[in-house]
């Protein structure tokens, strides 16, 4: 029965089954709400809640930068002469200090 009529209702009040079937529709709607829980999804072997994951670590700390390495980046940056340029620390070189390419 998907449709009441105000004429089914009557008839139900005098039989005394409105109350009935009130609390029955009502049953039927908390059912169709309550949705089933799905399982949870397996955790991985070696599995400590919390941890970091086997095989991985915290991340490093950024190392120091060289000392005058921020002053020298400001003043490259105000004369406007930072094109191609890419640090001062040991290893980074500028296209002009790496010589001729092969």
């Amino acid at each position: 029965m998907t449709e009441v009529d105000p004429d089914d209702v009557k008839a139900m009040r005098k039989e005394g089954s409105l109350r009935d079937f009130l609390r029955m529709q009502i049953a039927e709607g908390q059912a169709r709400k309550t949705p089933a829980k799905a399982p949870p999804a397996p955790r991985p072997p070696g599995h400590v809640p919390g941890a970091w994951p086997a095989g991985s670590r915290p991340p490093s700390r950024i190392p120091a930068a060289p000392p005058g390495a921020w002053a020298a980046a400001l003043e490259r940056h105000r004369d406007g002469s930072q094109q191609g340029a890419t640090c001062e620390c040991p290893g980074c070189l500028t296209p002009s200090q790496e010589g001729p390419t092969p």
